[in-house]
């Protein structure tokens, strides 16, 4: 455990942001299992390509991940 004060603070704080991120993967994980499904409909791939979309603005997974996977989705979607 840190000593110094901010040391302190960065260690809640950066827990703080792992759980939350680990929430917001899980989160994005279900709504992509989802939409890859085979009963899938329309509106849950959208609503899974919306998230994916936020979810690489925000740094949660890499840009280029975001973009296959994206890619992926259309395919089942336009198929």
């Amino acid at each position: 455990m840190p000593n110094i004060k901010s040391a302190k603070k960065r260690v809640l704080v950066s827990s703080a942001q792992n759980t939350r991120n680990k929430a917001k993967r899980s989160e994005l994980k279900t709504l992509m299992k989802k939409a890859t499904a085979d009963n899938a409909d329309n509106a849950a791939i959208m609503a899974a390509i919306v998230k994916i979309d936020r979810a690489a603005t925000k740094g949660l997974i890499h840009k280029n991940k975001a973009a296959r996977i994206k890619s992926r989705l259309t395919r089942k979607l336009s198929a």
